[in-house]
């Protein structure tokens, strides 16, 4: 009875207010209509400023971003070898694609391609001279694409051809410099002429360092790897005795860089090619770093600001990157602690060394000041 009531109650207020009804659909169908009038302007403009750049393309970031974010890119501690910043559908550059290029719009009308080429510069030497510092340390620019492993083409793999060598490269955009190091290749005899073969406008780097301390740490390494090997000082003399020195015991055979420049030179001009101080790597990586952005056509974006000192290890290090938690170093076997050597044998080593270092000076138009 109660509901029949309310029911009879309810006919009666809306016979007695009619008015005020057709007000209220009034509103709601205004209410409805400036939504359907927002919704529509909302698709509009969201058509509009979409962009036209395909699925797998990146955005409006500057084109040397894509590559860099921050210094550098770092992975649990250490660097992942060729990465690339990931957006959308660029692939990692460690991948071996042989698909067609990226295509990657930034503006109406530009358009850049990021692909797999031959190096335009090379680090060829020397061993345990500080090559893999200044690799890392030329993987802060920007223009700098460079391969993290030594892919030994010309000296283990050169019957693979060109094809392969060039898919081990990381992708590059047009302007960026795409570098490789193999230390090897500075005393390998068929090097040159097979580098020549690829380009003969292709930049050299190489790292030198004082001899008699190149050879002592690389004893270091070897005996690290296999410590069951005779001492240095066995090693290093044909004969004890006379202090006649085994220059062709690898160690010490490195350390005879005239006589590996010469062979360079024979192929090219020494203005293709740029030596590096792996003293000056130490106490003044910046001013190193520097040389080299010459020497490829670059801008000197690698500073002092980029480095600090680390008393621990006694070489420099890179000041902590945008996005991560801490400094980075290069690993646990570079800047180990040298095997001793009797110094009578290092005065020895300096003293066969002295004629071949003065006659590097004179080939190389500098003097490095070693003992």
């Amino acid at each position: 009875m109660a509901l029949l009531g309310w029911v009879s109650e309810g006919r009666e207020w809306h016979q007695n207010n009619p008015t005020d009804i057709r007000k209220v659909l009034h509103k709601l169908l205004i209410m409805l209509c400036l939504g359907i009038i927002c919704l529509t302007l909302l698709y509009f403009l969201t058509g509009c400023c979409g962009s036209d750049v395909p699925e797998n393309s990146i955005s409006t970031r500057p084109a040397r971003e894509w590559f860099l974010s921050g210094w550098y890119q770092e992975i649990n501690g250490t660097y992942k070898e060729d990465m690339v910043t990931v957006h959308h559908g660029y692939r990692d550059a460690g991948e071996r694609s042989t698909n067609t290029p990226d295509v990657v719009t930034h503006d109406p009308g530009t358009e850049w391609t990021a692909s797999r080429r031959l190096p335009q510069a090379l680090i060829i030497g020397v061993k345990k001279g500080g090559t893999r510092a200044l690799l890392e340390f030329l993987r802060l620019h920007p223009d700098i694409r460079a391969l993290g492993s030594e892919p030994h083409f010309f000296d283990r793999h050169y019957a693979r051809g060109l094809s392969w060598y060039r898919s081990m490269m990381p992708k590059a955009l047009d302007g960026q410099v795409v570098i490789e190091k193999t230390p090897r290749y500075f005393v390998n005899m068929e090097t040159p002429g097979r580098v020549h073969s690829m380009s003969r406008d292709v930049k050299l780097i190489v790292v030198v360092r004082d001899p008699v301390t190149r050879a002592i740490s690389d004893y270091t390494q070897i005996i690290s790897k296999t410590p069951n090997i005779p001492n240095f000082e066995t090693l290093a003399f044909k004969n004890s005795t006379n202090g006649e020195i085994d220059d062709l015991w690898s160690p010490l055979w490195i350390g005879l860089y005239a006589q590996h420049l010469e062979r360079w030179l024979a192929w090219f001009p020494l203005a293709q090619i740029h030596l590096v101080s792996g003293e000056g790597l130490i106490s003044d990586p910046a001013g190193e770093l520097g040389r080299v952005q010459d020497f490829l056509g670059l801008q000197r974006i690698v500073t002092d600001k980029h480095f600090y000192f680390n008393k621990t290890k006694g070489f420099p290090c890179l000041k902590k990157p945008e996005g991560s938690s801490k400094p980075h170093c290069l690993g646990k076997t570079k800047g180990r602690i040298h095997a001793p050597i009797n110094q009578e044998v290092i005065q020895r080593l300096r003293e066969f060394y002295r004629p071949h270092n003065k006659r590097f000076y004179q080939m190389a138009g500098k003097d490095f000041g070693w003992q």
